[in-house]
């Protein structure tokens, strides 16, 4: 992962990623690319075509330069490749384009976490992106300004679709030369007799060369929740799952486990793109 993109709205919430990504980008010898979006009002609008209100349009990127020429000195970010972008799009959109143009391996994002109608009617960035996103995202969450990533819960049906995002997730734990907890979540609407669990999560093991895992079966009443439970129970510092990156009415109508982790999990959490 040599290429990592980090979103910034130069909240408290956005510099904790900023540091963990940092983090990273030691362990691995990464660049940083510090993206920040404008994303104009619409009564300037007519600014960027050469209309009225200019002046207040370049006071925006003035601000937001400075900003990012001071986030860029951070004692943190010594000796790291860092690249700053500025960009006038959406947040989410502007956050999947550039991760395509610069070839991004990862994406880091702060979270607020939202819940009830806003959740539903809304969404918020982070969730937008991790639906989205050909690279990994990681996510994370209030408080968090370090990944010690010892211990990584990677959550699965462990299908034969997940085999190229199961190599990815192998790839970034290595990072932190961490244990994997390899769990099945058994729910009523996706029950499997354990020795069923048990044989579809050997015979997929068998085609990797890792060593220090272990696997498990835990039942709850949803997946989600059996997740965030099983979490706790191992004291996990990340969680890690895939997504299939639904849209429209499929996502509308079933819901997407990631996004409902990257809202309500407290712990960290990286999403592979299946």
């Amino acid at each position: 992962m040599k290429r990592i993109l980090v979103p910034t709205d130069f909240s408290e919430h956005a510099e904790n990623a900023l540091k963990v990504a940092a983090q990273i980008a030691i362990k691995n010898n990464s660049e940083i690319f510090l993206l920040h979006l404008l994303e104009i009002p619409t009564q300037l609008n007519d600014a960027i075509t050469g209309a009225a209100s200019i002046p207040e349009v370049m006071l925006f990127m003035k601000k937001a330069k400075e900003a990012l020429r001071k986030l860029k000195e951070k004692d943190y970010l010594k000796d790291i490749q860092v690249t700053e972008k500025l960009r006038f799009e959406r947040a989410f959109d502007g956050i999947l384009s550039c991760s395509n143009e610069n070839e991004i391996d990862l994406i880091v994002m702060g979270s607020h976490g939202i819940s009830g109608i806003e959740e539903v009617l809304i969404g918020s960035n982070t969730e937008k992106v991790v639906r989205l996103s050909d690279a990994p995202v990681l996510v994370i969450k209030k408080g968090t300004k370090e990944l010690k990533g010892t211990n990584f819960v990677f959550a699965s049906d462990f299908s034969k679709e997940i085999k190229k995002p199961f190599k990815k997730m192998i790839e970034f734990s290595k990072i932190f030369d961490a244990k994997l907890n390899l769990v099945m979540i058994c729910s009523p609407n996706s029950f499997k007799p354990t020795a069923l669990s048990e044989k579809i999560m050997n015979d997929f093991i068998t085609e990797y060369n890792i060593t220090n895992y272990s696997t498990h079966i835990y039942n709850d009443v949803n997946i989600e929740q059996g997740i965030i439970n099983f979490s706790n129970s191992v004291n996990a510092n990340l969680i890690g799952l895939c997504t299939h990156g639904r849209t429209g009415l499929a996502h509308f109508f079933t819901g997407s486990i990631s996004e409902d982790l990257v809202n309500h999990a407290v712990r960290p959490v990286i999403t592979f793109k299946i």
